[in-house]
């Protein structure tokens, strides 16, 4: 039975319902607000949740792609870590594939870090990232840690440059650790198939660019100069972490990303911007 449930149909889970469909998979959407053709449930109420796991039945597989909303620590508490707790106790005889962020990785000093290195987050958000990980890996559960997710109409960087605010953060040697959604949904659906419990992937771009790199990139191919300088900003919503993301756990097992690095995407990004 490939029966997928999503929960959380936004920006990455309308990526995943595609390519697990294109791939035969029947797919049901469920999101906090009436979506056409979709579920409505809460996963932060294990209710709500028991209410749709008796209109939708059984699953084989539950990707876990809901978002904060840009909340506080208190929407992050309810959405990843009370809301896995709760996929599992309805949906505990599913797989369980858990979207994490590679912002767990704290590190400063352009450090390359796969799926062992040490996780020690400075922020509260971070921190609840990692407990939801553990909740999902003790149900033999798998989580997928994200780099910065971009693709048609959403680009942080590519908007900025387009609005001419781009600067370069002190020597701009950052690492820009990013994917593509439909990569990244890719990415779920090998480890899907695989059957790969119990485990963590890194999903992120096999060739990053530091920001520097990036903005010299752009600037070339815009035929512009390149940004001013400006400092680092340490009270940035996400702590500024510099290191180098390797995926190379997840293209052993045959994953193969369209775009190998942001620059890639760029003609792609434009005209949906």
């Amino acid at each position: 039975m490939n029966r997928l449930l999503i929960v959380g149909c936004g920006f990455l889970g309308e990526a995943i319902a595609v390519c697990f469909r294109i791939h035969g998979w029947e797919v049901i959407c469920v999101a906090r607000t009436a979506q056409e053709g979709g579920e409505v449930a809460d996963v932060s109420d294990v209710e709500s949740l028991r209410g749709l796991r008796q209109r939708v039945g059984a699953v084989s597989h539950v990707v876990h792609c809901a978002s904060s909303g840009r909340g506080g620590i208190d929407s992050y508490h309810a959405v990843y870590e009370q809301g896995a707790s709760n996929l599992v106790k309805v949906f505990g005889d599913a797989f369980l594939l858990m979207t994490s962020s590679s912002s767990v990785y704290a590190q400063v000093a352009g450090e390359l870090v796969d799926e062992s290195s040490e996780t020690i987050p400075d922020r509260e958000t971070g921190q609840c990232l990692l407990r939801s990980e553990q909740i999902a890996l003790a149900a033999n559960g798998t989580v997928m840690r994200l780099s910065g997710i971009y693709g048609e109409g959403r680009s942080i960087i590519l908007k900025r440059w387009l609005a001419g605010v781009s600067r370069v953060e002190a020597d701009g040697r950052r690492m820009l650790n990013q994917i593509h959604r439909y990569d990244a949904a890719e990415a779920f659906y090998l480890v899907a198939t695989q059957q790969r419990r119990g485990e963590i992937f890194n999903v992120s771009e096999p060739k990053p660019k530091s920001q520097l790199e990036t903005l010299q990139w752009l600037a070339d191919h815009y035929g512009q100069p390149l940004p001013e300088s400006e400092p680092i900003d340490m009270n940035r919503k996400r702590a500024w972490t510099d290191k180098t993301v390797s995926s190379t756990k997840l293209q052993q097992l045959g994953w193969k990303p369209k775009f190998n690095t942001f620059t890639d995407a760029v003609d792609v990004l434009e005209p949906t911007l």
